[in-house]
């Protein structure tokens, strides 16, 4: 059936065969693992190179520094008020449902605690802000540090721009290459579906649902929390701006359900940048906020960690005041962004965070082990959709948006066709 051709169909059956299978065999959990991981490492390889060509082509093929800078400073700025919303949502909702009472405290998981405890130390913004400059470029490429990557296409953008008319053909060369890398995520995409089975047989496995029975009331929570956002937040700034936020939705409807079954927004990091470019937005805008985004935009991390923070302050019943729930607010906002691009960054932040306040017991993280994989993938969903709706909104600010491609592509949706593999 034709039907079956549609790439979300088959990822939406990919990530239902998963649960089904995780469910009931267990024990295929580690090969699951493996193949999630392949598929994301599949995509991965990919991003710091289609991120270094697609600002390239940007930057040097027709912006300019004030345009670069004034769009930097509208995205830090968009960044910087979208995950504060999300944090005092996430404050509210945990106030207002109180997750964490009635859970009891077990002890465990301490030498996971004890290691995020000590990384969390190690966290320095001097050394976050100087790491933003690669000691070697070959290596931030190898390791596929997005920041670092993203320095050095805007110095390598400038510095051809400086050529003048000289650097034109290296242009073309390019923007041929970017071309062959797209095909080679177009390959990669259509095993997307396995790659969904084995994120979520993984995850069934490993984790069943027994934790569920305990830890349900913050999953629900949470997810509560990230729809308010999604359909409040985010649809007031779509509203403002002219944009059907549904109509976007449906536009990158195969990506949300990729993120789902891989648990990861890096699955789908290159495709969403690819889709906002035929959707109409400036190659040079979606190049800085996209790859700038998944760093510093990340709305449905900063929803978990605030609602965690509550969740087990009511575990240990410590009666948080509103200053010190504020307090809590103001630390996120610092040390959210001084993780960013490191792995675990979300229990790094939270370890810190909560040695600051020095009011919950640290030991208090073993409980969030079970149920963070089943919050990972709201997460990411919300991530993703966080930095699509950011460079709609910035293009639009920017002028750097076609309207009548973004109407049709995305609002009436005529030019765009289903992904069939």
């Amino acid at each position: 059936m034709k039907i079956f051709k549609i790439l979300y169909i088959q990822v939406l059956i990919g990530i239902g065969l998963g649960g089904v299978c995780g469910w009931l065999f267990p024990g295929f959990a580690p090969a699951a693992k493996l193949i999630n991981e392949t598929f994301i490492n599949m995509i991965r390889m990919v991003i710091a190179p289609v991120i270094f060509f697609t600002i390239v082509l940007g930057v040097a093929g027709a912006g300019n520094m004030r345009q670069v800078g004034r769009v930097g400073g509208k995205a830090l700025l968009y960044f910087e008020l979208m995950t504060t919303c999300a944090l005092l949502i996430g404050v509210v909702v945990a106030n207002v449902v109180k997750p964490g009472a009635g859970v009891v405290f077990k002890p465990s998981a301490n030498e996971q605690v004890a290691a995020y405890a000590e990384k969390a130390k190690e966290m320095n913004w001097g050394e976050f802000l100087s790491h933003l400059v690669p000691a070697n470029v070959v290596d931030a490429f190898a390791t596929g540090d997005i920041l670092q990557v993203l320095f050095f296409s805007i110095l390598f953008a400038f510095g051809l721009r400086m050529l003048g008319a000289a650097g034109k053909s290296l242009l073309g060369v390019f923007d041929q290459l970017n071309k062959v890398l797209f095909n080679v995520l177009k390959i990669v995409m259509r095993v997307s579906p396995i790659g969904a089975f084995g994120g979520m047989a993984f995850t069934i496995g490993k984790f069943g649902f027994a934790t569920l029975a305990v830890l349900g009331k913050l999953l629900l929570t949470f997810y509560l929390t990230g729809i308010l956002f999604i359909f409040v937040v985010l649809w007031a700034v779509c509203k403002a701006y002219g944009v059907q936020l549904w109509k976007l939705l449906s536009y990158i409807k195969t990506e949300i359900l990729i993120v789902i079954g891989a648990s990861s927004s890096e699955s789908v990091l290159p495709t969403i940048m690819q889709k906002l470019t035929d959707a109409g937005c400036d190659k040079e805008v979606v190049g800085l906020v996209i790859p700038a985004g998944y760093s510093f935009n990340l709305d449905g991390t900063t929803i978990y960690l605030s609602l965690s923070i509550l969740f087990l302050a009511q575990v240990f019943q410590v009666d948080l005041s509103m200053g010190q729930q504020l307090t809590v607010v103001g630390i996120l906002m610092l040390t959210s962004k001084g993780a960013a691009g490191i792995a675990g960054s979300g229990f790094i932040v939270l370890a810190s965070t909560l040695t600051a306040l020095k009011v919950i017991p640290l030991e208090g993280l073993g409980l969030l082990f079970g149920v963070d994989r089943f919050m990972s993938e709201g997460r990411a969903v919300i991530n993703v959709i966080g930095n699509t709706v950011a460079t709609v909104v910035i293009s639009k600010s920017e002028h750097a948006l076609d309207e009548n491609c973004f109407h049709n592509v995305v609002h009436l949706q005529q030019t765009s066709k289903p992904d069939i593999v």
